[in-house]
């Protein structure tokens, strides 16, 4: 019977969507819990039981659909069950309807019981770097806060004051210290001075999520980044059995029993980006046990729930076998490409040429943080347009960076496109790929736009493919630099 919806967030390519939820599918995620964790305590023990997790999370409160039932994001539906002592964040600060305020409380918190701390992390990758640009820009006034046992005036929430009121007390000793860590030249490393007692950071870091594990390793030195599972708001799918392997090399062991899952064989047409094989409906879907090593399939699942064959639009690659169950690794977001003249530039081409390219900044002292895209149709031929934001390292400004510079990463990824993509810029059916740089905060802006239109801030999901016109509006108003590709890759 029906108990309830899910909702998934609708960033990552789409909109938001209600999934149905029942006992029996509570139960499989119940199940689910406790296998994820596994892997983990093999090689890091119980950390339940070593001390406490700093986990950022954020929830929104349930909504009401037309049929009378509740509806409420994936994670907000599991932070409702949490053991509060497991964990530094008080409930009232996850449920927090200010994203700012409830991070502001979320850090304050972890930083004052930083000697407990023995994991970090959040439910995406990106949520991790969120938090650490947040503490590098607040750690004087959180510092402060620890000196004087006071919490800071612009939190107004009633729910975090009442719990600061719980837990803080004078501290300048500890206040010192944390100043001491914060107050130096380069950041690298921070998250093992701050919390010298966690032994990984937790997060999703595959996929879409795989731009952000450079620049946490800066900031983690050496602390392993374990990526344990493998859901979408449609269904739980699999575990990471290895979570000491590389984030490049993470692969997920699907577990028969959370769903019925087939899969949608695709190919790839141009050795560079993956296409589907098929648009007829009558393709045959492949079963779990059949699929091969090496081929890429589209998901697609049947639940408890009452989903049947539901195309989830994540793309995977068969990796290996753990005895007879199959491994898979996350390839990419199916239909999130760009487009000009029927080239189609998937997610994947676009990863590939962005790290091609953004390797010309790091010799130069400078960190490609964020990037999104769109194609710009406004004149003939169009053209696709990156949106990139770059972070200087040891006190660099991006305004210091060589023009000539950006002009050659514009050349490096159309060089690092596929062959469609250059034989079309050639023929001057598409034009120059231009790059327009924006100033700091510009994606944590296009970030806060979506959590105000109902995304919850664990969920976020930053899109690589801009089609939200009021996004497109907050990243142009941004825009301090615009440079072009100056001739063709060919």
């Amino acid at each position: 019977m029906l108990s309830k919806f899910k909702t998934s967030s609708g960033t990552s390519g789409g909109q938001p969507k209600l999934m149905p939820v029942t006992a029996q599918y509570n139960k499989k995620g119940e199940l689910f819990d406790s296998l994820k964790q596994s892997p983990a305590m093999r090689h890091f023990g119980d950390i339940n039981q070593a001390g406490k997790r700093m986990e950022l999370m954020f929830a929104r409160p349930e909504i009401e659909t037309p049929s009378g039932l509740k509806a409420a994001t994936v994670s907000t539906s599991k932070f409702t069950t949490i053991l509060p002592e497991l964990y530094t964040s008080p409930i009232e600060t996850i449920f927090c309807p200010d994203p700012n305020q409830s991070l502001y409380c979320q850090l304050l918190f972890g930083l004052i019981q930083r000697d407990e701390v023995v994991t970090v992390g959040s439910l995406f990758a990106s949520t991790v770097l969120r938090g650490i640009k947040f503490l590098e820009n607040h750690w004087q006034e959180l510092c402060y806060d620890i000196k004087t046992g006071r919490l800071s005036d612009w939190i107004t929430d009633s729910g975090c004051r009442n719990a600061a009121s719980l837990i803080m007390k004078p501290n300048p000793e500890q206040a010192d210290l944390i100043e001491n860590i914060c107050n130096c030249k380069s950041w690298e490393g921070i998250i093992r001075k701050l919390w010298p007692k966690a032994r990984y950071i937790g997060c999703i870091c595959t996929g879409a999520m795989g731009q952000y594990t450079t620049e946490i390793e800066f900031y983690c030195r050496g602390l392993p980044l374990v990526s344990d599972l493998y859901a979408c708001s449609e269904a739980i799918c699999g575990i990471n059995l290895e979570p000491l392997c590389k984030p490049s090399d993470v692969s997920y062991t699907f577990l028969p029993n959370m769903a019925y899952f087939e899969f949608l064989p695709v190919k790839n047409e141009r050795h560079e980006s993956i296409e589907m094989k098929c648009n007829d409906e009558d393709t045959e879907l492949v079963d779990l046990v059949n699929v091969k090593v090496g081929q890429c399939y589209e998901l697609v699942v049947s639940t408890c729930a009452g989903l049947y064959r539901y195309k989830v639009g994540d793309v995977l690659m068969v990796s290996g076998f753990y005895n007879n169950t199959p491994q898979f690794q996350f390839v990419e977001r199916k239909n999130v490409i760009l487009n000009v003249d029927h080239e189609k530039t998937s997610e994947t081409d676009l990863f590939k040429a962005v790290t091609e390219a953004k390797a010309l900044l790091d010799p130069l002292g400078f960190i490609l943080t964020e990037y999104t895209s769109y194609v710009d149709t406004s004149s003939v031929p169009g053209h696709y347009v990156l949106f990139w934001e770059i972070q200087g390292k040891e006190g660099k400004h991006c305004k210091e960076l060589d023009p000539k510079i950006m002009v050659e990463c514009c050349s490096r990824m159309e060089e690092s496109l596929h062959y469609t993509y250059k034989i079309y810029r050639k023929r001057n059916i598409i034009a120059a790929l231009e790059i327009r740089v924006v100033k700091q905060g510009s994606f944590e802006a296009l970030m806060d736009y979506f959590v105000s239109k109902g995304t919850s801030l664990s969920q976020y999901k930053k899109p690589n493919c801009i089609k939200s016109e009021e996004a497109l509006k907050i990243l142009d108003s941004r825009v301090i630099g615009k440079y072009f590709s100056p001739k063709s890759p060919l």
